[in-house]
């Protein structure tokens, strides 16, 4: 089969990358929620992505940098792996060393695979990526957890006066980047990137959660994406402000968010988070996530210009 490289030339190709991704979706961490990954200021030079194609043009592979997460995204067809995974590898670390120093640039780069995916650990491991899930102090692995429709949601009510809702649209999109960096210590999340969100084809308003104090603050949130074909859902992402976390409103926003993918029909919900006994893995087992895969998280250094 003769595949060959593309340059990304269209909003439209995103939906095919989205695609990819779900029709092989046992083999990706983030089919669900692309919506919100790829509308990511890290795409906003095309450049941070390249697609491959075979010889009728039809899509088998593509990655990303997406700065803001420090990581790079891969999705590739099965039956083209073996063929051109280390390529795709090639091209990303082309990549991650001419956006050194630039914007777009980060001292290190992450690929995240499921732990039996021997392939690509090999792969990963030949081009320089580095396992980080026994590196001492700042090991780092993850698990991608699953909830069933069969099991009902617990439902939680917000504290007197606090009220769990919809965000209202574009308005509030200023107060809720406010609430999501303050929650991630991190100024990755923009207007830009929210807005983007919102015109989104499978943008769902119902979907976009938040909780709001009685003084009309945003102080916590849940968006959750739903795939219709394959009725999965999946959490991405959840936060509350620091200041309210003794109040229980990640609950009450994750509770709101898997009701109603419940009530659109998914039949299956998916959530990825870091492997230790932390909060937010505390939180996704209290509401009935089981772990279904371990994945590992590789790392490369890149030296800034």
């Amino acid at each position: 089969m003769t595949i060959l490289q593309y340059a990304y030339s269209n909003e439209m190709e995103k939906l095919e990358m989205t695609g990819l991704a779900r029709r092989f979706a046992a083999d990706h961490l983030h089919a669900g929620d692309l919506p919100y990954r790829l509308s990511s200021w890290g795409l906003d030079d095309p450049n941070n992505i390249r697609l491959w194609r075979d010889e009728n043009r039809q899509l088998v592979a593509w990655a990303a940098l997406q700065s803001p997460f420090w990581a790079i995204d891969i999705t590739c067809q099965p039956g083209v792996e073996a063929q051109l995974y280390p390529e795709i590898l090639a091209w990303a670390d082309q990549r991650a060393r001419a956006v050194s120093g630039s914007g777009f640039g980060r001292p290190a780069w992450f690929i995240n695979v499921l732990s039996g995916q021997a392939e690509r650990i090999r792969d990963l491991e030949k081009a320089g990526f580095q396992n980080q899930a026994d590196v001492g102090e700042d090991s780092w692995s993850k698990v991608l957890m699953r909830r069933s429709v069969q099991t009902s949601v617990k439902e939680y009510r917000s504290r007197s006066g606090f009220i769990a809702r919809s965000l209202a649209g574009e308005g509030e999109i200023e107060s809720y980047v406010e609430l999501h960096q303050v929650v991630f210590e991190s100024k990755n999340m923009t207007l830009e990137w929210r807005k983007r969100t919102l015109t989104h084809p499978e943008y769902r308003p119902d979907l976009d959660i938040v909780v709001v104090s009685p003084d009309g603050r945003l102080v916590a949130f849940c968006i959750c994406w739903f795939d219709l074909e394959s009725k999965a859902g999946q959490v991405e992402p959840l936060g509350c402000h620091p200041d309210f976390t003794h109040l229980g409103l990640g609950r009450v926003a994750l509770s709101q968010g898997l009701r109603r993918l419940q009530a659109l029909g998914a039949e299956n919900i998916f959530v990825e988070t870091d492997n230790y006994r932390n909060t937010a893995f505390q939180l996704y087992e209290s509401f009935d996530f089981e772990v279904i895969q371990d994945v590992w998280v590789y790392r490369k250094d890149y030296g800034e210009k």
